[in-house]
């Protein structure tokens, strides 16, 4: 696991971005897997300004989103996939056809058997991930096997409140308490993974993750059997470790 310790949002932001291009420049065709919050925003805007500025093309690149909302369709502000429309697709080259986000309407054992298959038919090349104050990554909350693939999750009451506090103008009653979300093993399955991580809220979790041990009760330390992990975090972040 490769540790970047930095001052600030925007230097974590920077960092990633610059694997992010990279990955682009010598990979055009890429399957990139996409998370969606607060924080990768800086990150997709200077990917946006990237774009428009030094031509980078996202013509023949893939994406797969991480997760979204059980019972928001794409057009509800509050969903995964307008997120990723208005902060990202919008203002990039890239087919929406070749965009994925799970589909949280309709018929829901479908819509998780459908993407568990197009993530097999589709590896991902590098998956961005945040992490949740309780430690989740994706919406595996606390209890999450290693072994799990996309599924319908419940949502713990602090994934819930810190989402109402972020996105929902802090009505938790607004905040829907289900999800679909990729699973442990298809994060795992990715060939590079990026974790950002920012702000004190989440240094517990940073510590479980780094100096920990692999356990269900931080989802996110499985990433320490994954060989290839660049987690990208700044100083309040990092202040619990030793």
């Amino acid at each position: 696991m490769k540790i970047i310790k930095v001052d600030n949002y925007n230097e974590a932001s920077a960092k990633a971005f610059e694997v992010f291009k990279n990955q682009i420049i010598t990979q055009p065709e890429s399957i990139l897997g996409l998370a969606t919050g607060s924080t990768p925003r800086k990150l997709y805007e200077m990917m946006i300004e990237d774009h428009q500025t030094n031509g980078t093309s996202y013509k023949q690149v893939k994406t797969f989103n991480l997760d979204e909302y059980v019972g928001l369709d794409g057009a509800d502000e509050q969903s995964y996939e307008y997120f990723m429309n208005h902060n990202l697709f919008d203002h990039i080259d890239i087919d929406k056809q070749n965009t994925h986000v799970p589909s949280g309407i309709g018929d829901i054992a479908k819509n998780i058997a459908d993407y568990n298959q197009m993530l097999k038919d589709n590896p991902i090349d590098l998956q961005l991930l945040g992490i949740g104050s309780n430690g989740h990554i994706g919406f595996n909350e606390p209890g999450t096997a290693k072994d799990s693939v996309t599924s319908l999750v419940d949502l713990k009451q602090s994934t819930i409140d810190d989402n109402a506090r972020l996105f929902f103008g802090g009505d938790v009653t607004k905040v829907p308490t289900q999800a679909i979300s990729m699973g442990i093993a298809n994060i795992l399955a990715a060939k590079k993974i990026v974790l950002i991580a920012c702000g004190q809220n989440k240094a517990d979790a940073i510590k479980t993750l780094i100096e920990g041990k692999e356990s269900s009760e931080c989802p996110a330390s499985f990433l320490q059997s994954h060989p290839d992990v660049t987690v990208i975090i700044d100083k309040e972040a990092a202040s619990a470790l030793k």
